[in-house]
C-alpha cells in the first residue's frame, strides 16, 4: 500500500534469475528456474554452464518534510557462460527490498535503508542505496539513492563491476518547491528535481528476456517534493512513486518492502 504524506519510497523489487541448458538424448534443451525466495539449486548431470540474471533488493526512500530522495534500484547483473558443477548444490540468496526512512509529525530528516544483496554462485548484485534526506546523503549501492535538496546523491555500481550493475541517484533542489532526486535505475541515472516543478523521476530499469518473455527489472524510486510541487514517478521495472509532504507536515510512515527472486 502506498504510504500517506509525506514520504518518498524507493524500489520495491528484488529478483534474481537463472537459466541453464543441459543435454538430453543427444540434443540440448533449456530449463528455466525462478526463485522468489532464498533457496537451493542442485546442478543437473550434464550441465556445465548457465545463463543468469541476478537482481538485488531495492533501497527505501528517505523521509523529510521538504522532500526526500528516492531509493536506488537493486543491482542488475546478467550474463552467459557461468561455470557450474554437476551435482553441486548452490544456495540462491534473494535480497529483500528495504523500508523507507522512519518519520513522525513535524520536522524530520531520515535517510532510507539500503536493500539487500542477491547472490548466485560467484555473482553478487548489490542492494540499492537508500534515498537521502535533508541532512543525510543518499546511499551508494547497486544503484544510488536520490539526493534531498543539497545532501548529495548516492553512487551506483558500488562495488564496481563490469558491465555496470546500476546508476547514480539524481540531484535535489534547494529552492521552491524544495524537492529531491529520483533513485538510480539499472538502465538510467535517477532524474534530477526541477525548480518550480518538483521531484525527479526514478531511473528506468533494464529489460531481460531470460524468463522467456521481455520483462523490465530494477527501476529507481521517484523523488519526493514539498507541498506545491509534483513528486517524481518510479522508474519502469518496479520503482515506487515519490510522495509529497503536506502543508502542516503530517506524520510520515515507512515505505513498503518486497523481496523476490528467480533462478
Amino acid at each position: 500500500m502506498a504510504p500517506p504524506l509525506p514520504i518518498t519510497f524507493g524500489t520495491a523489487s528484488a529478483r534474481g534469475f537463472g537459466l541453464f541448458a543441459a543435454a538430453a538424448a543427444g540434443a540440448p534443451y533449456t530449463v528455466i528456474q525462478t526463485f522468489t525466495a532464498t533457496g537451493d539449486w542442485t546442478c543437473p548431470t550434464g550441465v556445465t554452464e548457465v545463463e543468469y540474471l541476478v537482481v538485488a533488493g531495492g533501497g527505501g526512500g528517505g523521509a523529510d518534510d521538504t522532500g526526500a530522495g528516492g531509493g536506488g534500484a537493486g543491482g542488475f547483473r546478467t550474463g552467459t557462460g557461468l561455470s557450474v558443477t554437476a551435482g553441486t548444490t548452490y544456495t540462491i540468496t534473494v535480497g529483500a527490498g528495504a523500508s523507507g526512512g522512519a518519520g513522525s509529525a513535524g520536522d524530520v530528516s531520515n535517510g532510507g535503508t539500503s536493500g539487500n544483496n542477491s547472490v548466485f554462485s560467484t555473482i553478487t548484485s548489490a542492494g540499492g542505496g537508500g534515498g537521502g534526506a535533508q541532512l543525510v546523503v543518499g546511499k551508494n549501492g547497486g544503484s544510488g539513492g536520490g539526493e534531498s535538496r543539497t545532501s548529495g546523491a548516492g553512487t551506483g555500481n558500488t562495488p564496481s563491476v563490469s558491465p555496470s550493475q546500476g546508476n547514480n541517484g539524481g540531484a535535489g533542489i534547494n529552492g521552491a518547491p524544495y524537492a529531491a532526486g529520483g533513485g538510480g535505475g539499472a538502465g538510467a541515472v535517477g532524474g534530477n528535481a526541477t525548480l518550480g516543478v518538483g521531484g525527479g523521476n526514478g531511473g528506468a530499469g533494464t529489460a531481460s528476456s531470460i524468463s522467456g518473455s521481455s520483462v523490465t527489472y530494477a527501476g529507481g524510486g521517484g523523488g519526493g517534493s514539498r507541498a506545491g510541487g509534483t513528486a517524481g514517478t518510479g522508474g519502469s521495472g518496479g520503482g515506487g512513486n515519490g510522495s509529497n509532504s503536506g502543508p502542516t507536515n503530517e506524520p510520515i510512515v515507512t515505505g513498503k518492502q518486497i523481496g523476490r527472486a528467480h533462478v
